[in-house]
């Protein structure tokens, strides 16, 4: 049996970059190259965040746990500048500092996510060029 991908002219491919209020010119203002969010045929694709401050644009900083619920705040945040919402998350990626920051991790994010969890990565990595430890992405149902 033969597997053939279905065909759509690339006229009908739909992709958005999103404005999210504060997020995208504290991003913007970092110089890294990328959108924060883009929403595209059905999806809404959330890059890595880490916790912004949405009132001055700041990265929130204290422990993993006040940077967690930020960094949460921030993904909610830019869900709903593109119509979706973290109830509609099919997979998300957590990036820390540190794996010991684990059980920690966790315990916020059952709040943010308490039924019918997304498919999940946990990473942790060496550093980061500012000052936050953790940064959490998504992709989300529109």
């Amino acid at each position: 049996m033969s597997h053939t991908e279905p065909t759509e002219p690339a006229d009908h491919v739909s992709k958005h970059i999103i404005e999210v209020p504060v997020v995208s010119d504290a991003v913007r203002g970092t110089g890294a190259p990328l959108s924060p969010v883009v929403r595209a045929n059905g999806f809404v694709f959330v890059s890595g965040l880490p916790g912004i401050d949405v009132e001055s644009g700041r990265i929130v900083t204290g422990g993993i746990a006040e940077q967690t619920e930020a960094s949460l705040r921030t993904l909610a945040r830019s869900l709903r500048a593109a119509g979706s919402s973290l109830d509609k998350v099919v997979k998300a990626t957590i990036w820390v500092s540190n794996a010991a920051h684990f059980d920690t991790v966790n315990a916020i994010y059952a709040r943010f996510f308490p039924t019918d969890f997304p498919a999940r990565t946990f990473v942790a990595v060496g550093s980061w060029p500012m000052p936050f430890d953790i940064e959490i992405e998504c992709i989300a149902l529109a």
